[in-house]
C-alpha cells in the first residue's frame, strides 16, 4: 500500500478543514501519516484519526516561521522513510513548505489540482481550465510526488478511525532562511467563516459603491450567511481581501451562493460554481452569471434587495 503524507495547519486549536477535506482524500490512495504543524492536542489528534490519518508527525514552531524549519525537518525524514505522495493545500503556509521541500528534493510541484491519482508510472493530477468548463490532466514520473489540492475539491468526512500514533518532529536551525514571529494580529470577524458557510451572499460592481455593499451585508444577516465579493470590488477598495472570492480568493462551495451585481468573469465563477444553488441577481440580461446560476433575478439589485430584505425582515 502507497505511503501518502498530508501537511495539515492547525487553526484555532482544531485541524483545518482544508487539512480534513485531503485527509479524506488520501486515505483512498493508501497508508496516510498527517503532518501537522501546530500546538496540538489528544483531541485534535483524534480528529485527525477520525478522518483516516493512522500516525501523525507532530511539529510545533512555536514563534518561528515554520516553513523553512518544517522543509528541512521532512526531507531529513524522507531521506529513511520517504512516501510515494505529500498532499498540500492551496494555502499560504502549504504553498510556501511546499516549495521549499521542493527544492531540498530536486522534485517539481503540481499545483492548484482539484484532484490526484496514483498509477503504475507515477501520480496523475487534474485541473480546472477556462473556468472549469475544461479539466487539464498532468502527470509526473519521478518522486516523491508533492501535489498542492484546491479548496473544497473533496468534502471533509469522517470514518470513526482510532486515535493515531504521535511522533513528535524536531525542527532544525536553517540558517539564514530562519526567522522569528515578532507580532501577528486576529482578524475581527462577524457572523459565518466565507470558507465554511452553508450560505453566502456576494457583491460586485454592480452595486455601484461600497455604500452599497451594506445591502450585502444587512441581506447575509437576515439569512445568517457569510459576505463575499468579486476581485474587482476588492481592489477598488470596498471591501478587504478576506472577503474575495474566486481564482486568486478563496474557494467556496456553499449550499446557497447569492449573487448580487456580479457580472460573473470566468475568474470569479471559479471559485463559486460548485454551489449547491446559485442566485443571480443583475440588470443585464446577458450576464455571465445567468449560465451558471439555477435563479436568475433580472433586475437593478438597488431595487430588488430593499424588497428581499424587507420580506425577510416580516416573516
Amino acid at each position: 500500500m502507497a505511503s501518502v503524507w498530508v501537511f495539515i495547519e492547525e487553526v484555532n486549536a482544531t485541524p483545518s478543514v482544508l487539512g480534513l477535506e485531503l485527509l479524506t482524500k488520501a486515505r483512498t490512495l493508501g497508508e496516510v501519516t498527517a503532518v501537522y504543524l501546530g500546538t496540538g492536542s489528544d483531541e485534535a489528534f483524534a480528529v485527525l484519526g477520525e478522518h483516516g490519518s493512522s500516525s501523525v508527525l507532530h511539529a510545533d514552531s512555536g514563534d518561528r516561521l515554520p516553513s523553512g524549519p518544517l522543509a528541512s525537518a521532512l526531507a531529513h525524514r524522507m531521506a529513511a522513510e520517504p512516501p510515494e505522495l505529500i498532499l498540500f493545500g492551496q494555502a499560504y503556509t502549504d504553498r510556501d513548505v511546499a516549495g521549499r521541500l521542493a527544492a531540498r528534493l530536486g522534485v517539481g510541484v503540481l499545483a492548484n489540482a482539484s484532484d490526484v491519482r496514483l498509477t503504475d508510472e507515477g501520480v496523475e493530477t487534474d485541473h480546472e481550465i477556462f473556468g472549469g468548463s475544461q479539466i487539464a490532466t498532468a502527470s509526473a514520473s519521478k518522486g516523491p510526488f508533492l501535489v498542492l489540492i484546491r479548496p473544497k475539491s473533496f468534502s471533509a468526512e469522517a470514518t470513526g478511525g482510532e486515535a493515531p500514533s504521535v511522533i513528535s518532529l524536531d525542527l532544525p536551525d536553517v540558517g539564514v532562511s530562519e526567522a522569528k514571529v515578532v507580532e501577528s494580529h486576529v482578524e475581527e470577524r462577524e457572523g459565518p467563516q466565507l470558507g465554511d458557510a452553508g450560505v453566502v451572499v456576494a457583491g460586485g460592481r454592480g452595486l455601484g459603491s461600497a455604500e452599497g455593499y451594506e445591502l450585502v451585508e444587512e441581506l447575509a444577516k437576515q439569512l445568517g450567511a457569510a459576505t463575499g465579493a468579486t476581485r474587482a470590488i476588492v481592489d477598488a477598495g470596498w471591501v478587504p481581501y478576506a472577503k474575495q472570492v474566486g481564482q486568486t480568493g478563496k474557494t467556496v462551495k456553499p449550499d446557497v451562493y447569492i449573487a448580487v451585481g456580479i457580472s460573473g468573469a470566468m475568474q470569479h465563477l471559479v471559485g463559486m460554481k460548485d454551489a449547491g444553488t446559485i442566485v443571480a441577481i443583475n440588470k443585464d440580461p446577458d450576464a455571465p452569471i445567468f449560465s451558471v446560476a439555477d435563479l436568475g433575478i433580472v433586475g437593478d439589485v438597488h431595487k430588488v434587495l430593499p424588497q428581499l430584505i424587507e420580506a425577510l425582515e416580516s416573516r
